[in-house]
């Protein structure tokens, strides 16, 4: 279980009323283990614990892993990883950025990526390792390790669907599909709400509203929530996407993507980042999309961004985007249009599927 042998000593950073904290609150207790909780995660108080009470394992969302790797020197300073040993952190919430998971590596932290829903009792998928990718580069290493997985063993199936004719989608990591689960662990309903229930079940398996590819070797990646997906000018633009490129930047911490209203392609990505604390807070709107357009087809790219104290979270650390829409669409529309051939350039894998598909 999460690369757990007898007695861990598990980090506390998920909250043990979310989904029973991803399972592991009786998990540690079946492993007759060592709880150590936090009154306040920070990166100081992460690294102290490890090295105070022998840490060998933990959790957390991506805000917490970049907390992590955006700790000052001082915060790492104060204990230091012991040398040798690997923290295992077990990740979900969301689809972590590779360019975290690459930097959480090199602190010395083996990241486990999972995917789950309340509606499933939480963990549904794990991306388990193959020995083979140790032999891959550092950055399709954290390519890899970003994907959602496979199946536990709880679920009967998870496959990825057209929500319309509930035909599988092909196994060719291009082609966008609903990610579809059914088992013991599928909830049998929601209280009192026949017509939720009826629509979230449709078909005999649990829509969870998630858009993801299938890989050739079975292995899921999500590539955004439906509700997320920037629609502009016809193109779907994968925010989780964006967003990764956004992180690929030295000076940029966190990054959420939304979609603000455009006179003329309808919308367009409009990125909120939070600068590293030490880093170079120099750096200008013009420059990030820029970058931003070097690494993706120019529609991809953030046409607004904007500089952020912090993202708006929940309690469980996932970014509340709900709040960045009405921010976004506060701002106003963005009027005046961009020649078509301006957005051309190269496609994304799944964004060019997802036309096709969604």
């Amino acid at each position: 279980m999460h690369d757990m042998a007898s007695a861990p000593v598990y980090l506390w950073t998920v909250p043990m009323f979310h989904c029973n904290g991803w399972c592991l609150v009786w998990g540690v207790a079946a492993k007759a283990g060592t709880n150590v909780c936090l009154r306040r995660v920070t990166a100081a108080a992460v690294f102290d614990a490890i090295a105070q009470h022998g840490v060998t394992h933990m959790g957390g969302a991506p805000t917490v892993l970049a907390t992590i790797v955006n700790a000052t020197a001082e915060e790492r300073m104060v204990r230091p990883l012991p040398c040798g040993r690997r923290v295992t952190v077990k990740a979900g919430g969301a689809p972590p950025p590779p360019q975290v998971l690459l930097r959480m590596e090199a602190l010395g932290f083996n990241v486990i990526h999972g995917y789950g829903l309340t509606e499933t009792y939480g963990p549904a998928t794990l991306c388990a390792w193959k020995p083979e990718w140790d032999a891959l580069p550092p950055e399709q290493r954290a390519a890899v390790k970003s994907r959602q997985g496979i199946r536990l063993l709880c679920l009967e199936e998870v496959d990825v669907k057209d929500p319309a004719t509930m035909r599988s989608v092909p196994a060719d990591g291009r082609i966008v599909g609903e990610v579809m689960l059914r088992g013991n662990t599928v909830m049998r309903g929601y209280y009192k709400d026949a017509a939720a229930t009826a629509q979230a079940l449709a078909g005999g398996w649990l829509r969870s509203g998630d858009l993801a590819v299938r890989h050739g070797d079975g292995y899921v990646k999500i590539v955004d929530r439906s509700k997320d997906i920037v629609v502009s000018g016809g193109e779907n633009v994968s925010t989780i996407e964006v967003e990764a490129a956004l992180s690929a930047h030295p000076a940029v911490a966190e990054a959420a993507v939304v979609g603000r209203p455009h006179e003329f392609w309808g919308e367009t990505p409009c990125a909120f980042v939070r600068l590293r604390d030490g880093g170079d807070r120099s750096v200008t709107a013009e420059e990030m999309m820029a970058f931003c357009r070097a690494r993706l087809p120019r529609y991809m790219a953030p046409q607004t961004v904007v500089f952020v104290q912090e993202l708006p979270k929940t309690a469980t650390g996932k970014v509340q985007k709900v709040v960045l829409r009405e921010r976004a669409k506060a701002m106003g529309s963005i009027s005046g249009s961009t020649s078509s051939k301006t957005r051309k350039g190269k496609r994304s894998k799944s964004g060019s599927a997802m036309r096709s598909k969604i």
